[in-house]
């Protein structure tokens, strides 16, 4: 599980997957969101600003990512 640290609460969710490189730009990250490829805790996640926490953990392709504040 690959550790990402935020420096203020709450961030979107497309933005996490933007900035830390999981995907390619802002517009692949609304699409994965969009086609349902994308979880938060365990659940689909179909809303691209959803507000992400400390200690949510986002999962795309097999990978999981655990939010941090640092």
């Amino acid at each position: 599980m690959r550790k990402i640290e935020i420096t203020k609460e709450p961030v979107e969710l497309y933005k996490i997957l933007k900035f830390e490189g999981v995907v390619s730009s802002g517009g692949e990250a609304k699409a994965v969101i969009d086609n349902c490829q994308v979880m938060v805790n365990g659940e689909i996640e179909t809303r691209k600003r959803k507000k992400i926490m400390s200690g949510d953990i986002i999962e795309y392709k097999n990978e999981k990512f655990k939010i941090y504040l640092k």
